[in-house]
């Protein structure tokens, strides 16, 4: 009874979080963040796994001179050596799906089979010609710094704390890595699961399969994979996206799971909000920062080093690895 007083005492409560009381910050059930929230903190980062998107959530949407972000798709289509018909067909490709990607009328079944066209489309665009990857982190090399706001911190306290982290992307797992390899936030904790360029006698020969498109990305694919076996114990879950389909990335996690799931809201606010609203449990309005993410932890972490003086800056006694990753 002893231990139960002590844990209630120091139960969180919404309004005592500043980051979650900004008026960006908006909560459909404020109440179920806040049980999800005390979970966490009691669970301990052995508990926890973290699992985000990249585009346009682990980098922003907008820059403060509002200049555009590359995808991770865009990062190699800039690529200098690329024929002419490729960036072309590759352009027009873009402007047919990605419409369809964030329209806030189209229902799900209907988007996904356009996204399958539209990633099938693409890995026969980016076959039969030669390639340097070394393009990819020359170009890379510019978007490092479109991260959001406070991303190194925010890795850096995941790998304190030795929470595993997967990248999901529907994007091109290529430039993913690349530019977290030289955000310097690619750590031993960090696996991208994404789509990957592949080669046949010296050529592009499209992605290596299977393919991830925005509404299939989910832990099902991992299923018996040494990362799943890592991870799969691990039912405290913060997931990130900015995209309807990134809600389900940890699908497949046992159903006794505690999952946060964090919406970052850019494109057509109004038309998306009540959809967003209903699919994750924080929606943060054209919130371009990592600041929420960070608070939660933060959270984890306190609680963790009142429990665990003596273990260095609060790392968890677990080692993750890196055969894993």
């Amino acid at each position: 009874m002893g231990k139960e007083q002590d844990e209630n005492a120091g139960y969180l409560r919404i309004q005592d979080i500043p980051a979650l009381n900004q008026s960006h910050c908006k909560m459909r059930d404020p109440e179920r963040v806040e049980k999800i929230i005390n979970e966490f903190v009691c669970g301990g980062p052995e508990r926890m796994q973290f699992v985000s998107d990249f585009d346009y959530t682990i980098t922003k949407q907008r820059t403060e001179d509002n200049l555009p972000v590359l995808s991770s798709f865009g990062i190699f289509n800039a690529c200098k050596s690329l024929p002419t018909y490729f960036k072309e067909e590759s352009d027009k490709l873009f402007h047919k799906y990605r419409p369809i990607e964030i329209d806030p009328h189209m229902p799900i079944e209907e988007k996904v089979q356009h996204m399958i066209e539209w990633w099938t489309q693409s890995a026969k665009l980016a076959s039969g010609f030669a390639f340097d990857e070394t393009e990819i982190e020359h170009t890379a090399s510019k978007f490092k710094r479109a991260l959001r706001d406070h991303t190194h911190e925010l890795f850096a306290t995941l790998l304190r704390l030795q929470i595993p982290v997967l990248v999901f992307s529907a994007g091109l797992g290529n430039s993913v890595v690349s530019v977290l390899q030289q955000a310097n936030i690619m750590h031993p904790n960090v696996k991208v699961v994404s789509n990957f360029l592949q080669y046949r006698n010296g050529v592009l020969d499209g992605f290596q399969q299977p393919m991830i498109h925005t509404f299939n990305k989910n832990e099902t694919v991992l299923d018996g994979s040494e990362y799943y076996e890592l991870v799969h114990t691990r039912d405290h879950i913060i997931v990130m996206g900015d995209s309807l389909g990134d809600a389900d990335m940890a699908n497949g996690v046992p159903a006794s799971s505690h999952i946060m799931k964090i919406g970052f809201l850019f494109d057509h606010v109004e038309a998306n909000m009540e959809k967003y609203m209903n699919t994750f449990d924080i929606v943060l309005v054209d919130d371009q920062t990592m600041d929420v993410p960070r608070a939660l932890l933060a959270l984890v972490e306190q609680r963790h080093q009142l429990r665990h003086p003596h273990v260095t800056n609060g790392a968890s006694a677990i080692v993750l690895p890196n055969a894993a990753l």
